[in-house]
């Protein structure tokens, strides 16, 4: 019996659940609760949510945590951080202690422009396009000014129109590329607004519009985390050998792409954390940084290190397109909450506290892989998690998390000392 449905999207949020719960699952009864259980008591906000997707059931929460002690720039900071994974809140609190001790983060940032693209093919004479695309130039920004009005009232809009010729890649194939500020805002509905504006009026009988999209590589908004001090000052057990460590397994992630993926999804741990945080788009994030990784044409460390004259230097370079005002950083309460957390900042400000909590999660990750190794802390953390799989009561955690201390926890070593405390207890 099939089960592909019509209207789907026109039932009711309760007869999707039935419908879901009737054709997909054993127990319906079950399923129906474990859905409405995460539904908030308060019927408007509800909505809200309901209101942001298509289709929606329910709500999928994620833990909120925050990491305190940051300076960045001289100004202290609580970072809020959305994560599903242990440790990675612990480890940037620590590392952000650990530097706000040696000057803390110094950031800035290396630009804001953003790009948008109307792609195009045309088979005439390349001249002739570029004359057409010269003398109607003006028109082509005059045909957003409806658009720019308020954005460039805020000290944005287009900053420029160039024609490409990309017939190299592909036969045909011409853009016009767009840069844009966008201040304070994303803007991902503005620049493309603005681009199918600019499309319109660049058609003609021989240019086939094809598509106009911004794009998430932007790698003109670009933002630098650092922490420098000198070597002596580090504070760790034999500073000189952890520092040459240090340096030489971000080297290896700069030339070997199998590490310096896994290198900078760290990074992404406590970028993505914020991002979600306060309500950005992490996809968008993500994509733009590991593009940016691989711009050399091989794909390489977003962080860098450097031992000169006694002085340890770690820092980062990433694009980060984010906004402060708009979207869902003004509908999701939480959303709300962590903006006014970070003290409301600039769109650029934010840049740089995101870059930072990029910066202090991949120390932590490094420092643990150059002295104890990765598992010690992370399953030290992952620890509840297991115990709570398995469904553990406060009673028994607290002799089990007792029975790990000064020992390496892993996933059949709680099992099997889970499974002993229970047959003692029986």
């Amino acid at each position: 019996m099939t089960k592909m449905i019509s209207g789907f999207s026109k039932f009711t949020k309760e007869e999707k659940i039935n419908w879901l719960a009737d054709n997909y699952f054993k127990n319906s009864a079950l399923t129906i609760a474990t859905i409405k259980q995460y539904f908030n008591d308060d019927e408007k906000l509800q909505q809200l949510h309901d209101d942001f997707i298509e289709n929606t059931i329910s709500n999928f929460y994620l833990p909120m945590g925050v990491a305190p002690n940051f300076l960045i720039n001289g100004k202290e900071y609580a970072i809020p951080m959305v994560t599903e994974e242990s440790s990675v809140v612990a480890a940037a609190s620590l590392v952000a202690k650990f530097w706000s001790t040696k000057g803390g983060f110094k950031t800035t940032v290396l630009g804001t422009t953003k790009i948008g693209q109307v792609h195009f093919m045309f088979v005439g004479k390349k001249a002739n396009l570029e004359n057409y695309f010269n003398k109607n130039k003006i028109e082509l920004l005059t045909a957003t000014a409806s658009i720019t009005k308020n954005m460039e009232k805020r000290g944005g809009g287009i900053l420029d129109i160039k024609l490409v010729d990309k017939t190299d890649k592909l036969e045909n194939y011409y853009q016009l590329h767009v840069t844009f500020e966008t201040k304070d805002s994303m803007g991902a509905n503005f620049i493309n607004s603005c681009l199918e504006a600019i499309a319109t009026e660049f058609r003609n009988d021989e240019i086939e519009i094809v598509m106009s999209i911004l794009s998430n590589y932007v790698p003109e908004c670009v933002v630098r985390a650092e922490v420098s001090c000198k070597i002596e000052d580090l504070g760790v057990e034999n500073p000189h050998k952890f520092a040459e460590k240090f340096y030489q397994a971000v080297k290896i992630a700069e030339v070997e792409p199998y590490r310096a993926v896994t290198h900078n999804k760290g990074i992404m741990n406590g970028i993505d954390a914020v991002v979600i945080a306060t309500g950005n788009d992490f996809r968008a994030v993500e994509a733009g940084a590991h593009a940016y990784a691989a711009r050399s044409g091989s794909y390489t460390s977003l962080s860098h290190c450097a031992i000169d004259e006694g002085v340890f230097k770690f820092w980062i370079d990433v694009p980060l397109a984010l906004g402060t005002v708009g979207g869902i950083t003004a509908l999701h309460p939480l959303a709300k909450l962590s903006l006014e957390m970070l003290q409301k900042p600039s769109a650029k400000e934010l840049m740089q506290i995101i870059a930072t909590a990029g910066l202090a999660q991949n120390f932590a990750a490094l420092r643990a892989l150059t002295t104890k190794g990765i598992q010690h802390g992370h399953m030290k953390m992952h620890l509840q998690n297991i115990l709570n799989q398995f469904g553990a009561t406060n009673s028994e955690k607290e002799k089990i998390t007792s029975y790990f201390e000064g020992k390496t926890v892993s996933y059949s070593a709680v099992v099997s000392q889970f499974e002993a405390l229970r047959k003692t207890i029986n």
